[in-house]
This record gives C-alpha cells, structure tokens and sequence, in this order.
C-alpha cells in the first residue's frame, strides 16, 4: 500500500537525485574543465577507411592525451548503434604498439573509443613475427595513416634487460626469450644522459620504430616514402599521465 506522506528521507533523496540529473547535460557539454565530461565523436572515415593523414591522427591522440591531463570525463560513443557499424567492418585511424602493462592503457590515455585504436601489446613493446604481421595487416589492409610504438616509465621488461647486461641475470620460462630483443637497446643506451633506465626504454622505442621505418618490407615502406604514413615514437610517464611523441619524421 502506498504511504500518502512520504519521509523526509525520501524528499531529501528525491531533491539531491533531480539536481543530479538536471546538472547532468551541463556536465556532458563541459569542456577544459577537471572532472567535465566531454562528447567526442568517432575519427572521421571515408570510404571505409581512415579519411585523416598521418599528422591529422597524430594531433588526435595529442588532443586526447591533454583532455586526460586535464582530467576531462571522455565520454566516446558505445552505442548499440556504433558497435553495429563497427560489425560491418574497422576504420582505425592508428596501429598502437604498446606494452602489455596494465597501467598503459592507450585507449583511455587518449580518449578514443571503439574501433579506432588497432592495438599490438606485449611486455617491453617489441615488434616479433606476428606483432610486424598485424601492424602490416593494419596498414595495407585497414588503412591506418599512423603508427605509434610507445614505452612507457618503469618498463618491467626493460628492466629486466638491464639486469642480464649488467648483473648476468636469468629469467625462467620464456621470460628469457621475450626480453633478449631489447638487449641490443640496452647496449645502445649505456652511458647516454639522464637516469639509464629512462635511457634504455626510449632505446628500444628508438630500434623499433628505425626498424619499421628502414628495414621494412613494402607494405610499410612505400606508404611511408609516399607520405601517407609515419612511424613515430612515444614514452608515458605513469606519473603524470602525459604522453610524449618523440623522433618524429618530417
């Protein structure tokens, strides 16, 4: 039966969820503000693929990292009717290859949503056999004008690296083989300035990305003579949450 006179209880809650809903479209139109939340739309397409160039799709992500910066709520599209376009088929406007930390998460350092971020991780960011297949797969099949290979401070991987060239250190299970791409990295940095472990990450995102762009096949190598895509570097800063681009081509 219904109680005629509600508690006060009751009138309070009521009150405090109607501000809530009524200040709710004023939060989604924030912009610029901690805590705002803030609409994006997916990247543009055209003709089911990418319709941005390489700097376009790199000022994107730099877009997206300063909203994470600034604390802004990115609220991409999830509908039901996104997830049924992209059913038809993907449009990624960048290959992101990215460790597997679990505190690296490229989607939400960016702001993107589904569909738009094709991305290869694995501990230490490097580039074997199937990683190089997909981001092939991403650039002659999907179209992306934009490849991005990002370490990230505090790498596990790396780390590990620096205590087989400095301490002779072993590691069980397949560990060992994972690691030993980014020993030649950790060679290359000894002595560079600046705390070595830093070094030695921003190394092996440096012979990643020379890797694809010099001794590439053609599948990466004539789009990239051609100008419609670049291959560039990043390192995260797990402090701050910033993002930054690095060794990139003209």
């Amino acid at each position: 039966m219904c109680d005629a006179h509600p508690s006060r209880r009751a009138l309070v809650t009521g009150a405090l969820t109607a501000t809530a809903l009524a200040a709710a479209p004023a939060a989604a139109q924030g912009t610029g503000r901690r805590g705002a939340m803030r609409v994006v739309p997916p990247a543009p397409t055209r003709n089911g693929k990418s319709a941005l160039n390489p700097d376009q799709a790199l000022q994107l992500l730099r877009d997206g990292n300063a909203a994470f910066l600034r604390g802004e709520v990115i609220n991409p599209d999830l509908s039901p009717q996104r997830r049924l376009e992209l059913a038809r088929g993907q449009a990624p406007f960048v290959a992101y290859v990215s460790c597997s930390d679990s505190r690296v998460p490229p989607e939400l350092l960016f702001g993107r949503g589904l569909g738009e971020l094709f991305i290869v991780r694995n501990a230490g960011n490097t580039v074997d056999t199937v990683a190089r297949g997909s981001i092939e797969f991403a650039v002659a099949v999907l179209g992306v004008p934009l490849v991005v290979v990002m370490g990230h401070e505090a790498c596990g991987a790396v780390k590990a690296a620096m205590d087989v060239v400095g301490k002779n250190a072993r590691f069980p299970g397949a560990i060992d083989s994972m690691i030993e791409p980014i020993i030649p990295a950790v060679l290359e940095a000894r002595g560079a300035a600046g705390d070595p472990t830093e070094a030695a990450i921003r190394q092996n995102v440096r012979r990643v990305v020379n890797n694809m762009r010099e001794r590439s096949d053609p599948l990466l190598m004539q789009p990239q003579a051609e100008g419609k895509l670049k291959v560039v570097g990043a390192y995260y800063e797990l402090g701050t949450g910033r993002v930054d681009f690095f060794d990139l081509p003209r």
